[in-house]
């Protein structure tokens, strides 16, 4: 799963645009725009998101990907994922060694990470900024969008830098370390269920 990593590394460089303007590395001249490009960022990495659940089966990736285009409605994205792979969501975990270390780590759940629910919350918020104001509505809070940064970002970290995916093919799933060994490669590992 080659693409899938890809996808991931990319994910991790757009985090890094993210700290960098959000950290005062750099900024876009004013509050509005900085807000919006790191908003903007954070809408790539929720695409890249979907995309990487996708890339295993080209045909269904075709499928979705058409009506993905063409979506603003981030409820309507997750039902058509659903049905097309009822386990498109990655599960962020922590992995737990065992006392017996012949079994092998144990994966459990982590709820401090993005879940679906505030990942459409989060797509929403970003599609409302990425526009410019009706002059006759109502006007951005930009300062409260700019405090939500930091939480959105933690809870995408912690969405993804250990987490499994699962494929179409239920006999299967991948463990993603983001980080490890301290260099910018993204691991990935395949399990295969055994029948005894």
């Amino acid at each position: 799963m080659p693409q899938y990593a890809s996808l991931m590394k990319e994910v991790k460089l757009r985090v890094k645009v993210i700290d960098h303007l959000a950290f005062g590395g750099g900024n876009a001249l004013f509050v509005p725009t900085t807000v919006e490009c790191i908003y903007l960022q954070l809408r790539k990495v929720l695409e890249l998101v979907v995309f990487g659940s996708l890339v295993a089966n080209k045909a269904l990736y075709s499928q979705v990907h058409e009506n993905f285009s063409k979506h603003w409605n981030a409820k309507l994205l997750i039902k058509d994922l659903r049905r097309v792979n009822p386990n498109f969501y990655p599960r962020a975990i922590h992995e737990v060694e065992p006392e017996d270390t012949e079994k092998g780590d144990h994966f459990i759940d982590r709820h401090d990470s993005l879940t679906e629910t505030e990942f459409v919350e989060l797509f929403e918020r970003c599609g409302r900024i990425l526009h410019a104001d009706n002059p006759f509505g109502s006007k951005v809070d930009w300062e409260q969008y700019r405090k939500e940064i930091m939480d959105w970002r933690q809870k995408i970290l912690n969405l993804l830098n250990s987490h499994t995916i699962r494929l179409v093919d239920e006999s299967r799933f991948y463990l993603v370390h983001m980080e490890e060994s301290g260099d910018d490669e993204v691991r990935m590992y395949e399990f295969q269920l055994v029948v005894a």
